[in-house]
This record gives C-alpha cells, structure tokens and sequence, in this order.
C-alpha cells in the first residue's frame, strides 16, 4: 500500500496529496544542549545561555533555556536582569549563608558560543542533507524535509519503502522491531506505532524518522524532536507536541482530528494578534477554525482567514523548497503597557542582542538598525539610522536601537521592536564606522493598526513594511517560510515575541 492512507482510514479531501511524507526537525534547546554536549554535568540542570554579556554580568538576553531553566519562568529574549530574578546563578548559592539563594533553585548561566554551536549544526546538518533531498533550513536548529522519495505511508514490513532503492525496510524501520512485527502485514496483525500521536499502526516513515532522530543525536550528540505528517503545518505542530526529544506521527486522514482540540495558537501561522481577533469571533480551538463560516473569517482576516482555516483541516499544499535568504532580521516583545524607562531599556537591549545573534547566526552583514515603539492601544512608530557600510557588530545595534529609543522617554508603551535590514550575505570586508555618526535618523511614523508612512533612511532607503496590521497572507514571508505572523511556540519560552520581517 505504497503511499496509500492507512487501513481503515477514510480519504478526504485533504489527502489529496497524502503520497506526501514531511518531517520537520527542531533541535531540542539547541545551545543549552551544545554545552550539555561538551559539559555533561550539565544535564538535568537548569542551563541558561545568554547573549551580549560576560559571565557574571547581568546586562544581555537569554539566548535558550533549558526546558529545566523554563520551569522557573525563564524565556528565550528574557534580559538577563529578569532571568536571574526568577533564576539565581548557581555560583552565588551558598548553603552555610542563610540569605544566599537555595542550590536547588540556582541555573547555571553561560556566554553564547557560536563558532562551537556552528560546528555542531554543520553535523547535524550532514544528516539531514544525507537523508532528505528535498529540504527547507529554516534556521541552525530546524528543517523540513520531504522524504516521500525515502520512505511511504506503508505499514512496516509489509508494501513499498518509497522509491529509492538504496533505502531498504530494515533501514527505515525502527531498530528496535522484531521478525514478528515486520512480518508481511497480511498474515499477523501490524505492529503498533511506538510513537506520540494520532498513528496507531508502525507506519515505514515512523522508522524512517526514528532512523533521522537516532543519528542526529549519535553523529552530532545532541537531541531532536521530530513531526511527521503529510504537510509542512502538520509536521511542524507535530515536532512541538512531545518535547524534548519527542517523536510525533499524524498519517494521513488524521490530520484535521489531530489538530481539532488545540488551541489556534497552535496552528501554523497563527500568532497573537491574530489568536485574539479569532477569540473575539468565539474560535478558540483549530476544530473551531476549521468549522468557521470561511466568509466570516475573509472579512476579518482577508485571505489569510481562509488560508488558516484550510490549514486547520488539515490541508496544506506548500512544497518543501529551500529558504530565501531574508530581506530583515527582527524581534519583538509584548508588555505590560509602561512608562518607565529602564524597563524599556532592558528589553531593547536584550531585543538588540538577539537580532545580532540571529544574523551572526545566518553570516549576514547590515546596513540598517532601528526599532518599533507601539504605544496603546495601536499607535505604532519605528525609527531607524542607516549606516555608511554592512556591518556584524552586536554592541553597536544595541547602542543605536537605545539611542532611537531616547525618543520615547517618559512615553507609555505596550509593545518594542529591534530590527536589522538591508542585509548582505556576501563574503567581503566590514565598512568603516567613521562616518556613522553624521547618518541620518529617519523620523518616519506609523499610526494605527493599518496606515503605513514611509520611513525614510540617511541612504534614501524606506522601511515602508514595519505596518502594526498583519500582513496578508501573500505579503509576509517569515523564516519558517510561513506566512502569516509568526506562531507562539510557548514550550519554546517565546509566547510574547515574534517576528515582523
């Protein structure tokens, strides 16, 4: 039953291309699990890395929290300051001084790494490139791919294994099945699937993924969560479902009853602004976005509405292609509406140094540095200052993003945003900062959620898409490669902040 749909599951509409077999592979706390790599004292403790900072400072962003540092509230993009109030450094307890912090409710706090944490996704991606030809990396720690030419939605043991000859059943199934359970399916009972999820039947594409999983971890000695699913939307929500270190299933025709009980959150593409505009429709869940009047949703949402609905039935038609190099990098967080002016300095700064790691990251040089401020309920500025050449320099974008903010001293915010753009991924030297402090500021402003003003840089650049509305479903192109605001991933430590490329 090459490819097929499983037995006993009836076809619908949206297995229309249920052929398909798509894994996406998200890296487990990716830096936190480097250290542990190196350091495995390291595990099962609480492990923050941060950005922007020198061990024993407190002035800088969380990089990644370990799922252990989470517990205790710390976020990806949290400052540090915040960080260590929630979560002390384990250098300062102190068991005989009674004002000292419990050992028990201590992290431990280390500087980014990035050059090791490269050599350990350059592993992991020879895994991937090896596995799959047809791939999307998103990022240093997560990937789509598109295995139907490896694997199929046979039952193990028994059907077709995809069509490369080179990939036999042993080597898609999971190592640990026995004779029994590869047996030809027709003459004992097929062997249940060992994975979370929906799949109740060891499908080859579960081993298959296993097989991904196993050597990930055994050739680059970090761990992986992995979602299979016959689309991109499906196996991306399937990958957060089981973290850490989860392995989740969803065959064909399950899709629409898998993502049914979950929060619109959840749904690919749908991030805040959008989860709470469907709330304000009483959608709170993906069956309710699947079941909502598709009009309804086109003249609240536009075109985007439809597209989320579709997704939440399960029906994504999006190939695997390689990712686009992007036009900006950016980071924004919520927050209590305020005043005061160090906590807004705080998360800029903890802002401005995750946007230079993200494009230190990707190899990237810019040409422009600025920020957004909105102030409630919709009032939406950005400024920005634009530099005389391409440059990788995170002190300077945290000392331009907080001088850009010295406009909004004493103002009310509820929302701030740190952005790089006119980016460069070409080989070449770094511009002098010579004459960056003569580079003009751009003044331009935004009001509301839907007007757009040009904002105009020292280059006669304009940053005319910083717009506080969502962008259409064909205006937005995230890193992931979905449109749409960015999805909260709340396991991920990220439910306030998202991108806006």
């Amino acid at each position: 039953m090459g490819g097929g749909t499983l037995p006993g599951t009836a076809a619908t509409a949206s297995d229309a291309e249920s052929d398909r077999v798509v894994f996406h592979v998200d890296m487990d706390c990716f830096y936190a699990s480097c250290e542990r790599l190196r350091r495995p004292e390291l595990a099962d403790e609480p492990v923050v890395v941060g950005m922007g900072y020198e061990a024993g400072g407190t002035i800088g962003a969380v990089a990644t929290a370990s799922y252990e540092a989470r517990a205790f509230g710390v976020e990806s993009a949290m400052p540090i300051s915040a960080a260590l109030e929630l979560l002390p450094r384990r250098a300062d307890a102190d068991p005989d001084d009674p004002d000292a912090p419990d050992p028990a409710e201590t992290g431990r706090y280390l500087p980014v790494d990035l050059e090791f944490y490269k050599d350990v996704a350059s592993e992991v991606k020879a895994v991937i490139r090896d596995c799959a030809d047809t791939r999307r990396e998103v990022s240093i720690d997560e990937a789509y791919l598109d295995v139907t030419d490896r694997t199929s939605w046979a039952v193990a043991g028994g059907g077709e294994c995809g069509s490369d000859p080179e990939i036999t059943d042993a080597e898609t199934a999971d190592p640990e099945t026995t004779d029994a359970e590869t047996a030809d399916p027709e003459t004992t009972d097929p062997p249940p699937s060992t994975a979370a999820g929906p799949a109740d039947v060891r499908t080859l594409a579960e081993g298959y993924a296993r097989h991904v999983k196993s050597r990930i971890e055994r050739e680059a000695g970090v761990p992986a969560s992995v979602g299979v699913a016959p689309n991109m939307s499906a196996a991306k929500v399937a990958s957060d479902a089981d973290k850490p270190d989860g392995l989740v299933v969803v065959p064909p025709g399950t899709v629409a009853d898998f993502l049914a009980p979950l929060p619109t959150a959840d749904v690919h593409g749908v991030g805040p602004v959008t989860e709470r505009t469907l709330a304000e429709m009483g959608i709170e869940t993906a069956g309710d976005l699947a079941a909502a009047d598709p009009d309804r949703l086109a003249e609240e949402l536009g075109d985007r509405g439809r597209a989320l609905s579709r997704r939440a039935r399960g029906d994504d038609e999006r190939a695997v292609t390689p990712t686009g190099l992007p036009k900006s990098l950016s980071r924004e967080s919520s927050l209590p509406a305020t005043d005061d002016d160090e906590t807004k300095r705080d998360t800029v700064s903890a802002l401005a140094a995750d946007v230079a790691r993200r494009a230190r990251e990707r190899g990237c040089l810019y040409r422009t540095i600025g920020i957004k401020a909105v102030e409630p309920p919709f009032e939406v500025n950005t400024r920005a200052r634009s530099l005389p050449g391409p440059v990788d320099d995170p002190d300077l974008v945290e000392a331009v993003a907080l001088d850009l903010l010295d406009e909004f001293d004493g103002v009310r915010v509820r929302k701030l945003g740190v952005r790089v753009s006119k980016l460069d991924f070409a080989e070449g030297d770094q511009a002098t900062l010579s004459g960056f402090d003569a580079a003009e500021q751009t003044d331009g402003e935004e009001s509301g959620p839907s007007e757009t003003r040009a904002a105009t840089g020292g280059d006669g650049s304009k940053l005319t898409d910083w717009v506080g509305a969502e962008p259409t479903i064909e205006e937005d192109d995230t890193d992931d490669g979905t449109p749409g605001d960015r999805p909260r991933r709340s396991e991920e430590g990220q439910a306030s902040l998202g991108d806006w490329e």
